[in-house]
């Protein structure tokens, strides 16, 4: 994971390049960000409590890569990262989303990925632990029952009385092997590692997951008191019936949650996420003051309640307390009734950088349709391969999609390269629909196939607002 933050910034704006068309402003400025954290990290301690991230402000239309650039950047660098809309947050003190939500849902994000991590470290050991007990229950020894305990104890009295299920009181077992069973299990193992037995059904016993005798909701302290049930009450084991290759799946997540220790995971995805996380906060255009919604609750006072979090400050999660101050935000609006004055003047100094991104061209959509990994024309192509339909569109046809996606952007609404979604859809649709009826057909997308599809819509300025 370390050894992706030490990119140079040039190697960053390359990366992106992969996926996203222009906008190099706005790459040059977030590749700085994200290299100035590697820079930091190099500072002795006390220099590194005095340097904090130069959050950014995002100002362009939709559909021109905000968003997009914010979540490549997340995945090229595994930081934990997490999207939220402004608008969803309300002030304190009104029933909604606190605006301290995000960096909890940041911290999840950090526990998956440390989590991964351990469980990728230990992945073998509980491999051979899973082969270990499956080749027990395939072949039993000669099992030996000790009395069941009698009696109810202090905890057990405790679920009774709050009316949770009680586990059932297991026979604590114990076995003699012979050399014959020891040598069977060891051909089982061996069968196993080599998927000879995968299509076998097996009968185990695995720990049941307990259901949430709370209740559902996503309160925090709901949460965290669930968690706190879920530690006390004791496993109970219920019996399941599985192909063998299901099987060792579920029993290698059993002896891996036994090898990996949660609260080193929960330590490990704090330090993370104060120190590697972003968080991307989207539409703050439309917390403004001047924004166009009225009679909501104060726009002004989910700003001052995101200011704190983003100046820094202390928010505590079911994993621990995590301090803000070298979280990376990156917030995005269109600004299209407001400007980014009408922010509160406090959380326009938190975001020093501001960059804005440019409206997308003609030469910009041929480019979004051809360039990226992920271009549009690769994941139809890719699609209808499936179907054993090969298409392929000529440059012309490709220049005719820009200048209508340009033309429909300009004279409607500005959706960015979203238009190019409706444009593709619309234009294959027949295609798409009768593509399972004509497997083994090469198809050529020519200009005058893109013409005589979409003509009609183009040129009646009616249609084309509901269809494009």
């Amino acid at each position: 994971m370390k050894e992706q933050h030490n990119r140079t910034p040039r190697e960053i704006v390359k990366e992106l390049d992969r996926y996203i068309i222009g906008q190099d402003a706005a790459k040059k400025a977030i590749a700085v960000a994200l290299r100035n954290r590697y820079r930091r990290q190099q500072l002795d301690t006390d220099m590194q409590k005095e340097v904090t991230p130069k959050n950014i402000l995002m100002i362009g239309p939709t559909g021109v890569g905000k968003t997009e650039l914010a979540r490549r950047l997340a995945l090229l660098v595994e930081a934990p990262f997490v999207k939220v809309e402004a608008t969803k947050f309300t002030e304190v003190g009104y029933v909604g989303r606190d605006v301290e939500s995000m960096v909890r849902d940041l911290v999840e994000n950090a526990i998956q990925i440390v989590e991964k991590q351990k469980r990728g470290d230990v992945y073998t050991k509980a491999y051979e632990a899973a082969l270990q007990r499956l080749a027990k229950i395939m072949k039993p020894g000669i099992k030996k029952a000790k009395p069941k305990q009698e009696g109810m104890n202090d905890w057990q009295n405790m679920f009774k009385n709050l009316g949770m299920p009680l586990p059932e009181n297991q026979e604590e077992e114990t076995e003699d092997v012979t050399a014959e069973i020891a040598q069977s299990r060891a051909e089982i193992i061996e069968q196993l590692r080599k998927g000879l037995l995968n299509k076998r059904e097996v009968s185990i016993k695995v720990e049941e997951k307990q259901a949430n005798p709370l209740g559902g909701g996503n309160n925090e302290q709901m949460m965290m008191l669930q968690s706190a049930f879920e530690s006390m009450t004791p496993k109970k084991k219920t019996q399941r019936t599985l192909l063998v290759e299901d099987a060792i799946e579920v029993l290698v997540q059993e002896e891996t949650d036994k090898l990996v220790n949660k609260d080193d995971i929960s330590q490990e995805a704090l330090k993370l996420a104060e120190t590697n996380g972003i968080i991307f906060i989207d539409e703050i255009d439309k917390i403004t003051s001047k924004s166009q919604n009225t009679g909501e609750v104060s726009r002004e006072g989910v700003q001052r309640d995101i200011l704190p979090i983003v100046e820094g400050s202390q928010v505590s999660t079911k994993y621990g307390a995590i301090q803000t101050d070298h979280i990376l935000f990156i917030a995005s609006g269109a600004f299209h009734v407001s400007k980014p004055s009408d922010l509160i003047p406090e959380l326009q100094g938190r975001f020093p950088i501001r960059v804005e991104l440019n409206d997308l061209t003609e030469d910009d959509f041929v480019r979004i349709l051809t360039e990226p990994n992920n271009a549009m024309l690769k994941q139809y192509i890719a699609l209808l391969a499936t179907e054993d339909v090969n298409i392929t569109f000529t440059q012309e046809a490709i220049r005719k999609m820009a200048v209508i996606a340009t033309e429909v952007n300009q004279e409607n609404d500005n959706i960015g390269a979203r238009r190019l979604h409706t444009i593709m859809e619309k234009l294959l649709e027949d295609l798409l629909f009768e593509a399972s009826e004509i497997p083994g057909t090469d198809i050529t997308i020519t200009e005058h196939y893109v013409d005589e599809k979409l003509e009609k819509i183009v040129e009646n300025k009616d249609l084309r607002r509901y269809i494009l």
